[in-house]
């Protein structure tokens, strides 16, 4: 029971860091349209890779809570964590919720905690030193190009100058939500050997995120026999 409380009282502390630094009058600026913006002679296009770091659009209170939203509880994070409560529903793991209906929704209940409580951190850290924790694709890449970027992304971030830095306040989300979730997980997976087994399942998990992000739009206009969004002249190099 004491460490039940304590995992939610800790799990408060976290919700409430991030409210009191996102929920600024910031708020009020309107975010970046998922379109193309025209600038001058400039084309910009907010979910892309920027051309050069004078063409990054740091991003804004809105855009940090958006993305908190959609990564926690979007359809890609919500269709993840089906994946995941089946598969240690079917595997019957942890063992203390058992293989049926009432551990499937346990072990989906659990998953959502650990992705909220970490999306939360990172926010939360990213808006005190301006990380970035958006993916942004490339445009016209070739296939390996397309990988690097998806690599990179997953251990850099862009800062306010442009400049991708390595991704702090997702690496202490990350390592800090595995290791804080001990505290209220089941006795048999709350220990440190599979807190670190959690920490690279979730660096894994971002990379994968970040092909989604990559590689579906581009297949979905495949199939669908969609036109290239992206005019001929803004291929990167």
């Amino acid at each position: 029971m004491k460490t039940s409380l304590l995992g939610a009282g800790l799990r408060l502390v976290v919700y409430a860091c991030i409210v009191f630094v996102l929920l600024t009058p910031a708020m009020a600026q309107s975010a970046q349209p998922a379109n193309a913006q025209q600038g001058g002679n400039v084309v910009h296009y907010p979910d892309a890779v920027p051309k050069t770091p004078a063409d990054y659009q740091p991003i804004t209170a809105g855009e940090r809570l958006s993305w908190f939203a959609r990564a926690t509880v979007g359809p890609k994070s919500l269709a993840g964590g089906l994946f995941s409560a089946g598969f240690g529903t079917a595997t019957n793991s942890p063992h203390e919720y058992g293989p049926h209906w009432e551990g499937f929704g346990k072990r989906y209940g659990m998953r959502l905690t650990g992705v909220s409580t970490s999306n939360a951190m990172e926010a939360t850290l990213g808006a005190i030193w301006g990380e970035d924790p958006r993916y942004f694709h490339t445009i016209h890449q070739s296939f390996g190009g397309r990988v690097k970027n998806i690599v990179d992304l997953t251990f850099r971030a862009y800062h306010p100058d442009g400049e991708r830095y390595p991704a702090y306040a997702r690496y202490v989300a990350i390592v800090g939500n595995n290791f804080l979730s001990n505290t209220w997980r089941a006795h048999s997976e709350a220990d440190s050997q599979h807190a670190m087994i959690r920490v690279a399942e979730g660096i894994g998990g971002r990379a994968l995120s970040n092909a989604f992000d990559e590689f579906f739009p581009l297949l979905w206009r495949k199939v669908t026999h969609q036109p290239d969004p992206y005019p001929a002249n803004e291929r990167r190099p």
